[in-house]
C-alpha cells in the first residue's frame, strides 16, 4: 500500500515514518524544509510543501497515494503572539486540510487519517472520562480549526468515495518530546524540589509508540473508515505518580512535598501561567474502548516502557545540556 505522511519529519512524524518504512508499506512524506531529511529514513521518497493552507497545490504529491496521514499541522502555542490566532490556525488546520482531502479524492485517494486532538472534547473531565460521543467543546483557537477540520473531512465524505478516520490523542510524550511534559523531565532532573504532592487528579497520556501503533492499525482496517478514535496509554495517572514514575526512571529522587492546589492555581493567576498550572492539576481522561472493541487495538507499550524510553532519549540527548 502506498501511505504519504505529512509533516514526516516531526516529532510523532520522524517514528511513524521509521515504523512504515521498515513495514511492507511504499512510504512517502512530506516535509517543510530539506534540511530536516536527517531525521527520516535514507531512501524515504520526500516533496517539500513549505506552507500549507487554502491554496497549496497536493496534486503531484497525492498522485499514486493510497492512504494519508496528515500530521503537518499549526500546533498548539502556550504564548500566542498573532493579532488573529483562530485565523492563522483555520488557515493551516482547517482550510489546509480540506485542500489536501479535495486534491486527494480527484487524484482516488482512498483514506486520510487525520491527527486531530483531544482538545476538540474539552480541556478537562470531572467524574467522566472523555468519549468519542461527547458533544465537542473546543476551548481555543487550536482545537477549534481542528475541529472544523474533522467536520469538513467528513462532508467530503459523503460526497465523494475519500473515507476518514480521526484520532484524537491527548499529551504525546516520547524521544522528542518538547513543551511542558520536557520542561516537567528537566525540572525532576535537576533535583528541584516541586509543589505537588497534593495534586489529586488524574490525566490520560499517550506514548509515542502506541500512538503510532493506532495509526497504524487505521491504515487498512475496514472497520476504521468514517469514524473517530480516542487513543490513550489505557493507563492515567495523577501529575504526583507521574513524578515518581519520572524520577524513578531518570534515576532521580522525587522531591515532591505538599501545597494547596488552590493556592497554586492563585500564584499561576499572579505570574499569567493559569493555564500551565490547570495543566497540572486538572483532571483530562479518556476511555479508548471504541477502538480496543471495534478494531482490536491495545497498546503495545506500557506507560512505564514509554517512560523510561522517554527518560533514556533524554539522558543521552544533547538537548538536556545546560
Amino acid at each position: 500500500m502506498n501511505v504519504l505522511i505529512t509533516g514526516a519529519n516531526g516529532f510523532i512524524g520522524r517514528h511513524l515514518s521509521k515504523i512504515l518504512f521498515e513495514s511492507e508499506h511504499v512510504v512517502k512524506g512530506t516535509v517543510r524544509s530539506r534540511e530536516n531529511l536527517v531525521f527520516l529514513p535514507e531512501k524515504m521518497d520526500v516533496s517539500v510543501v513549505d506552507n500549507i493552507g487554502p491554496e497549496t497545490d497536493w496534486r503531484d504529491v497525492v498522485k499514486g497515494i493510497d492512504v494519508i496521514v496528515h500530521l503537518a499541522a499549526r500546533v498548539h502555542i502556550m504564548y500566542e503572539t498573532s493579532d488573529s490566532p483562530l485565523q492563522q490556525f483555520s488557515n493551516v488546520n482547517t482550510a489546509g486540510t480540506q485542500r489536501l482531502a479535495l486534491q486527494a479524492a480527484d487524484a482516488g485517494v482512498r483514506r486520510i487519517i487525520y491527527l486531530s486532538t483531544i482538545k476538540v472534547n474539552g480541556e478537562k473531565t470531572g467524574d467522566k472520562p472523555f468519549t468519542e460521543n461527547d458533544k465537542p467543546a473546543p476551548g481555543d483557537p487550536y482545537s477549534i480549526s481542528k475541529w472544523e477540520a474533522e467536520q469538513s473531512l467528513s462532508r467530503l465524505a459523503q460526497k465523494s468515495g475519500l473515507e476518514f478516520v480521526i484520532v484524537r490523542p491527548p499529551l504525546v510524550y516520547g524521544a522528542g518530546v518538547k513543551g511542558n511534559f520536557y520542561n516537567l523531565i528537566r525540572l525532576i532532573n535537576k533535583g528541584l524540589p516541586l509543589p505537588l504532592a497534593s495534586i489529586e487528579n488524574k490525566r490520560s497520556l499517550i506514548y509515542l509508540g502506541n500512538l503510532a501503533d493506532a495509526v497504524m492499525k487505521c491504515i487498512d482496517h475496514p472497520y476504521a473508515a468514517n469514524k473517530t478514535f480516542l487513543v490513550s496509554d489505557g493507563e492515567d495517572l495523577s501529575t504526583p505518580d507521574l513524578i515518581r514514575k519520572l524520577s524513578a526512571a531518570l534515576g532521580k529522587p522525587n522531591r515532591l512535598f505538599p501545597f494547596p492546589p488552590a493556592l497554586l492555581r492563585i500564584g499561576g493567576t499572579i505570574v499569567k501561567r493559569l493555564n500551565t498550572v490547570q495543566r497540572l492539576t486538572d483532571s483530562l481522561t479518556i476511555d479508548s474502548a471504541k477502538i480496543v472493541n471495534e478494531l482490536g487495538w491495545t497498546p503495545p507499550f506500557t506507560v512505564n516502557q514509554g517512560l523510561k524510553e522517554t527518560a533514556e532519549w533524554f539522558k543521552n540527548s544533547r538537548l538536556n545540556l545546560e
